[in-house]
């Protein structure tokens, strides 16, 4: 395919996307995911609005009805070395910093986006060494789960 066919294309499916209501998949992807990893043993912490003990749940409700976006974040047990191993262990999910894509997104901030800083001072930016960012997307969720949790189990391997 030539570059200006792929570019036309691309600008054509994110207008798709934004008329199908795609963002409000995004949301009940992100709030299922939300809710399995709060419950699974590999997971030490989740951040995400949409759910009910979320310190910012009650604004996200009144200013997000329709959901509480596709962005979440969380912690993988066993710290900074766990999260650059679940990152190289994903295989379905890509790995860029980018948010707000059609297809699922993972980082790990500290050994990417926020390496630069001291460990210091990337905890004054609210970036734990455990953190994962996710930005969900409109993928079946099955397939999200099941990537994460193969992901998650890989990143205890030493």
């Amino acid at each position: 395919m030539e570059r200006k066919t792929a570019e036309v294309s691309t600008d054509q499916i994110k207008e798709l996307r934004a008329r199908t209501g795609a963002g409000i998949v995004d949301c009940r992807n992100a709030l299922a995911l939300a809710q399995y990893l709060r419950d699974h043993p590999l997971v030490t912490w989740v951040n995400y609005p949409g759910l009910p003990d979320n310190k910012y749940h009650g604004l996200a409700q009144k200013y997000l009805p329709k959901g509480s976006s596709g962005l979440l974040t969380f912690g993988v047990k066993g710290g900074a070395a766990a999260g650059v191993k679940f990152i190289e262990s994903v295989q379905f999910l890509s790995h860029l910093a980018n948010i707000g894509d059609a297809k699922t997104l993972v980082i790990h901030p500290a050994s990417t986006t926020h390496r630069q800083l001291s460990e210091q001072e990337q905890l004054q930016a609210g970036v734990s060494p455990d953190m994962i960012r996710i930005s969900v997307g409109i993928e079946e969720l099955d397939d999200i789960l099941w990537d994460i949790d193969q992901a998650l189990r890989l990143s205890q391997a030493a």
